[in-house]
């Protein structure tokens, strides 16, 4: 066990322990579980543990944010799952959740565990072409060939490793899906069935974009030419269909013979569908998209990379940027480069210089000593940390760098910015920017729309950041936060900041979604709890300021120090009783303490008169925060926590 071996067990034991995970997966920032049953994982336990940045979920996935060290956490929960590694539990039951979230968790899972060398190769090869361009050597040299070799191998050969990743996703033996991949780069189907050499037998589909040359039959049935090597979707496919060939022919093989009989017989139906249907639409498919992109492209390039721009970082909140790298890397292997993904490339700067200028702005110690290590984990192309542990929490400069990316993305769809390789992250991403000729003229685009986007983001955070009172306050000692509930007790893990607003009754908690009122439960109001009241008096949830009491005393208005808006509403419908049955013992506009009483009501008489004293406990301003969780269940006193909130 690692490090980070305790930090794994907690984890493991707060998703529901070892039984509850089907599969475990990670990026460069997330662990994604696949869970059988979410329910059963307590959010708010994982989001308060140290090296815990947030709890998501998206996909079809449970994802933990970690940060940049997730691989080592990754390290030390898989031996307490008893998993195979990045695999799945093969008990696992069929994925559940819309199509969408399933196209999206099946992506993720395929692609997460090449990216890391998909970067490192990238990286190879766009430092190669830099080295030829500035003349450090040329082109016909053997030192020239292996870097090439090392940068190229992975993308030349990507079926056999997406045969291999896509075949443990879908739960195939990964041998068949390594084997199907190897059969798709075949050389000698590669140069003689699907080859642009020689003269084709004839020509289908002539005068459409699909049009396709023929130039080998499989037993009388046309072959379209397709090239395999360095594609993408054909193999993920493919692989799809063999899954299920598989799970066929294991139903019934004979034990005695399946061991052979079943991979013999999934490849023998897979590979010619594969070359016959499966590959050649899925290739259709993808020219489709490419149209359609295109089209929407050729009406405005500027409007379409700001879109990009502006929505990808949100995106990569909810993890669905996933759906997007198909796009990118098809668009790479078939046209040799790709403009239409590429204007989030203004993003990473753009989060990267808004967490700059919070580190020269804040006065929070805190705050200050993750800024500049996240800015510079932003600058080398991973910006979770950045985004998660600051900008999002802070509300405005993420929507600053949003704003920006989406500037600089219409700046980078304006003037065609193209991206000629894979790999690479960040500014590594540079040398895959210049031209295949030596050209500069794209690189040079590139660095302007960095600066654009950084200068923008820098200079918006620096005018229209404002760091709140408290803010720049030193982290109290654990004593002493617990003393502070008067205060919300404010704490911070990683500058999640906390607030914990008590119960103002003594009663029964409930979830607010369960009430009698429609539009409290609905949330529409604002979230929070209810409580259903066991005595007639209430208390101040927190230290704050009585900003509306209504005339029939049915309802109170409180403002903490924290600027948390509460709303406690004694009753449903009481407003009729024109305050009857209440007595107030504060004036609006006064201060409060937490745990001071506020209200008494006449509990058996209210509810005698027929009225319902279920009791919302909503914050109006929820839209305000992050999070607005519900804390309490069962029997809770005044001053009991009852929500938690996060900003």
């Amino acid at each position: 066990m690692g490090k980070y071996g305790e930090l794994a067990k907690e984890i493991v034991k707060h998703v529901g322990g070892k039984e509850n995970v089907s599969s475990l997966t990670h990026c460069i920032t997330r662990l994604r579980f696949k869970l059988k049953d979410e329910g059963k994982a307590e959010d708010d336990v994982i989001k308060n543990m140290d090296g815990v940045v947030t709890v998501m979920k998206s996909g079809g996935q449970y994802q933990v944010v970690i940060g940049n060290h997730v691989p080592e956490v990754y390290a030390d929960v898989m031996p307490l799952l008893g998993l195979e590694e990045g695999g799945a539990n093969q008990e696992e039951d069929a994925p559940k959740g819309s199509l969408f979230n399933r196209a999206i968790d099946a992506i993720s899972g395929i692609f997460q565990p090449i990216l890391g060398i998909m970067a490192a190769c990238g990286m190879v090869k766009g430092l190669n072409a830099l080295f030829v361009a500035i003349g450090l050597y040329t082109d016909a040299g053997g030192g020239y060939l292996v870097l090439n070799a090392i940068g190229d191998g992975l993308f030349h050969f990507m079926p056999l490793f997406l045969g291999y990743t896509a075949a443990k996703k879908f739960q195939l033996k990964p041998m068949i899906g390594l084997v199907t991949g190897a059969i798709m780069c075949y050389p000698a189907v590669q140069n003689s069935a699907l080859s642009q050499g020689g003269e084709a037998l004839y020509t289908l589909f002539a005068g459409t974009m699909f049009e396709s040359a023929v130039y080998t039959e499989f037993f009388g049935i046309p072959m379209i030419a397709m090239d395999y090597t360095g594609t993408v979707i054909p193999v993920i496919f493919v692989v799809y269909f063999a899954s299920k060939c598989e799970k066929f022919f294991s139903r019934y093989i004979p034990d005695l013979v399946k061991f052979f009989f079943v991979p013999m017989l999934t490849l023998l139906v897979a590979i010619p569908a594969g070359f016959l249907l499966i590959g050649p639409f899925a290739s259709f498919g993808s020219a489709v998209i490419a149209k359609g992109v295109m089209t929407i492209r050729s009406f405005s390039p500027m409007l379409a990379g700001a879109v990009v721009g502006l929505t990808w970082q949100i995106l990569v909140i909810f993890g669905l940027h996933w759906g997007f790298i198909p796009v990118y890397i098809n668009n790479i292997l078939t046209n040799g480069y790709d403009n239409v993904m590429m204007p989030f490339f203004a993003c990473t700067f753009a989060t990267s210089a808004a967490v700059l200028a919070i580190f020269f702005k804040t006065k929070n110690k805190q705050l200050k000593e993750m800024a500049l290590p996240n800015f510079i984990s932003g600058i080398f192309g991973v910006t979770e940390p950045a985004i998660y542990g600051i900008l999002l929490p802070l509300k405005k400069p993420f929507i600053i760098s949003c704003i920006a990316g989406g500037i600089g993305g219409g700046f980078y769809g304006a003037f065609n910015f193209r991206k000629f390789m894979m790999g690479g992250m960040g500014i590594f991403e540079f040398p895959a920017m210049i031209e295949p000729d030596g050209s500069m003229g794209n690189l040079i685009v590139a660095v302007l729309g960095v600066v654009i986007t950084m200068v923008i983001a820098f200079v918006a955070t620096m005018i229209f950041y404002k760091e709140k009172d408290g803010e720049n306050e030193k982290e109290l000692p654990e004593e002493e936060k617990r003393e502070s509930g008067a205060k919300g007790a404010a704490e911070t893990s990683g500058m999640l900041r906390k607030l914990e607003i008590g119960s103002p009754m003594k009663g029964k908690a409930m979830e607010l979604a369960s009430i009698k009122d429609d539009a409290f439960a609905s949330g529409v109001l604002g979230k929070g709890a209810a409580i259903l009241p066991e005595e007639g008096k209430v208390f101040a949830p927190a230290d704050g300021e009585v900003t509306a009491l209504f005339p029939t005393l049915h309802a109170i208005g409180i403002k903490t120090e924290e600027d948390v808006e509460i709303l406690i509403h004694i009753g449903l419908d009481t407003v009729q009783l024109n305050g009857e049955g209440f007595e107030s013992m504060i004036r609006c506009g006064d201060k409060v303490k937490k745990g001071q009483l506020l209200i008494t009501f006449d509990k058996e008489w209210i509810e005698g008169k027929g009225y319902c004293l279920e009791t919302p406990v909503i914050i109006t301003n929820s839209d305000d925060f992050l999070d607005v969780v519900e804390m309490a269940e069962g029997e809770v006193r005044p001053g009991d926590s009852l929500v938690k909130i996060l900003k």
